[in-house]
């Protein structure tokens, strides 16, 4: 029997693996019974491929069944490529499974479309679906599996974890193809959030063993995998394991970037400081700093509890953020402007913002209508209004979404953005809010619209108008060094490091051309910037009253994993913008009006340190 197993990404990224496909696959190789019977294989679309070619290149494999993995992002995708293959593969067939079948099946069974769905967790259902489709009968009376016109019954009690194979180890999954790995280290929810699936089924929370995490892990090092996202829905739930696995990732894979979802109340300041020793970041849910309104979806909010975990983590330099959603029941746009305010103030990396979404199977897609929540009844499922959440206030918190999302998240404004806003004697949310204005349509129609590269300008040209509108002029020099010295830093961040080179000889450095490194910056700012450096955390009123605005010019750049920035006269600045690698340094000075036996030690520091290098 050929099987062929489809996933669909939401789009191309590190994250598109096809994990949940590569699961089943390793459950029927692993079958005794099912060996040399059956052929499996692995196709991967994206959200908006063409149905009609997707379909026509699983046609191509002449399957006899197709099985479809989906989720919110990928069931209309999924339902179209099957109704196209309907017509090219007849007496295929079709099922599907996954996070969408198990929690809304009737939508699926339907459409007519699948002669069957798996719901709950795939590998035992599905491989007992697949023996007896081989001895030619459907899977009726399968634990899990839901037939047209059937009922869909209890979720089926799943495997135990030791009986599923890694795709990893076996080398069915190669990390390296699309840049990342997804690591499942777990299965199932500790908690019961009103607005989510993850805590469903019948199995509990079962976590991976050690030994095998262990062996995962040192292939993601031998493999030199970029990035990893963890799969548990929340990672630190048992302290010591957490703590465990993070002294195992700091001794084998510290080059390699891990994503954990995590809750705060779990964080103490041991643990604070193992995320902060290994490259990682982490995302905490706190969707709302209303207690009453996470108190109607099932979670609890100790506001000064919050408060101190995550300055344990600032403490440590550890990288966090937080999710908000806006529209939850008794949410309202007030309440969700004083959860950004409150976010914002405890200066995480990163917000990530999202309307809420009331999914299929949920508890509160079944009490939506007593709650009054209008949303879509086909994905993405967002709500629409609520009772104290007007559309017209939604719209406007979507806004403020995306001005959240592209002037601080993606504007790496994190470490002045609160200083700003305080010059200005404006909320975070007030301040975004005049940023959203700016941003106009193309911020309602989502921050994507916004390209990395014009963040930067639209920063600048939102302070320069914002800072004359309130009057504050006197400060705009101070608030564009902050932004212009962030911007440069994100960018070095990103760049490979300078390579040092050896000590050169004088009639070297000033007879051979040198050429500036790609990794090196050249920045002029209003203020000194070391002084700024060092300032740390300031008022920028106070900034201004003790330092004159006299002028700067530094070199920014990355160095043995920090980055370096040295604050340079303005004749070294002409010095450094003029090597263009054509002429020697010596004839360079002497144009400038710069001593040969004051260059030469700052030239010899820019090659000696990587900044600067022959060209030859």
């Amino acid at each position: 029997m050929n099987i062929t197993l489809i996933a669909i990404h939401p789009e191309r990224s590190p994250q598109a693996v096809p994990l949940a496909c590569a699961f089943l696959k390793e459950a029927l190789l692993a079958d005794a019974s099912l060996r040399g019977k059956v052929e499996a294989e692995v196709l991967e679309f994206f959200q908006g491929d063409d149905p009609a070619r997707c379909a026509e290149s699983i046609a191509q494999a002449k399957p006899q069944l197709v099985a479809f993995s989906v989720y919110v992002w990928s069931r209309e995708s999924a339902i179209e490529t099957a109704r196209e293959l309907r017509s090219r593969v007849p007496g295929v067939v079709i099922c599907a499974g996954g996070a969408e079948p198990t929690a809304n099946p009737a939508g699926l069974l339907e459409t007519g479309l699948f002669d069957f769905l798996v719901r709950g967790e795939g590998e035992g259902s599905f491989l007992q679906a697949v023996k007896l489709l081989a001895q030619g009968a459907m899977p009726q009376g399968v634990p899990g599996v839901v037939l047209p016109g059937e009922a869909p019954g209890a979720l089926p009690a799943p495997l135990d974890l030791e009986q599923i194979p890694s795709p990893y180890l076996s080398g069915q999954l190669d990390p390296t193809v699309p840049g990342g790995a997804l690591w499942q280290l777990s299965r199932g929810c500790d908690f019961a959030c009103a607005f989510c699936y993850d805590h469903k089924g019948n199995g509990g929370v079962r976590r991976f063993a050690l030994k095998r995490i262990e062996a995962e892990l040192r292939l993601f090092a031998r493999l030199q995998v970029p990035q990893v996202f963890v799969l548990d829905s929340t990672f630190n739930k048992v302290p010591q394991r957490a703590k465990e696995i993070l002294r195992l990732i700091r001794k084998l894979a510290p080059g390699v970037h891990f994503h954990f979802e995590v809750r705060s109340e779990f964080i103490d300041a041991e643990m604070a400081e193992l995320f902060a020793s290994i490259t990682c970041s982490l995302q905490i849910g706190l969707q709302s700093a209303d207690p009453a309104v996470l108190r109607g979806v099932g979670r609890g909010f100790d506001r000064d509890d919050f408060v101190m975990r995550a300055s344990l983590l600032n403490r440590t330099g550890a990288i966090f953020g937080f999710d908000l959603i806006y529209g939850l029941p008794g949410d309202s746009l007030k309440l969700f402007r004083s959860s950004l305010d409150f976010a914002l103030s405890l200066y995480p990396n990163h917000l990530d913002i999202f309307p809420l979404a009331v999914l299929p199977g949920t508890r509160l897609n079944g009490k939506a209508d007593a709650l009054g929540l209008e949303h879509l009844k086909v994905p993405p499922y967002t709500v629409l209004s609520t009772p104290t959440f007007s559309a017209k206030e939604l719209k406007e918190a979507s806004a403020l979404a995306a001005a959240c999302d592209v002037f601080y998240s993606r504007g790496k404004a994190v470490a002045w953005f609160n200083a700003v806003a305080c010059s200005l004697k404006l909320s975070p949310s007030a301040f975004l809010a005049g940023f959203a204005h700016l941003l106009g349509e193309r911020g309602e129609k989502g921050e994507k619209e916004i390209a990395e590269g014009e963040i930067w300008g639209l920063q600048r040209q939102f302070l320069t108008a914002l800072f004359q509108q309130k009057k504050k002029a006197r400060l705009l020099p101070l608030a564009l060094d902050l932004a212009d010295y962030h911007h440069y830093y994100a960018e070095a961040l990103l760049a490979a490091p300078v390579t040092p080179a050896r000590k050169p000889r004088n009639s070297e450095l000033l007879q051979t051309p040198l050429v500036l490194s790609a990794a090196a910056t050249l920045a002029s700012f209003n203020y000194e910037i070391l002084d700024i450096l060092e300032a740390g955390e300031f008022d920028l009123g106070e900034f201004a009253g003790c330092f004159e605005a006299a002028g700067s010019c530094a070199i920014i750049y990355p160095a043995q994993g920090e980055v370096a920035t040295e604050s340079i006269s303005p004749e070294y600045f002409e010095l450094l913008r003029s090597l263009d690698g054509k002429r020697g340094a010596g004839d360079i000075c002497k144009k400038l009006g710069l001593p040969l036996p004051d260059a030469l030690p700052f030239l010899e520091f820019l090659v000696t340190e990587g900044v600067a290098s022959f060209s030859r």
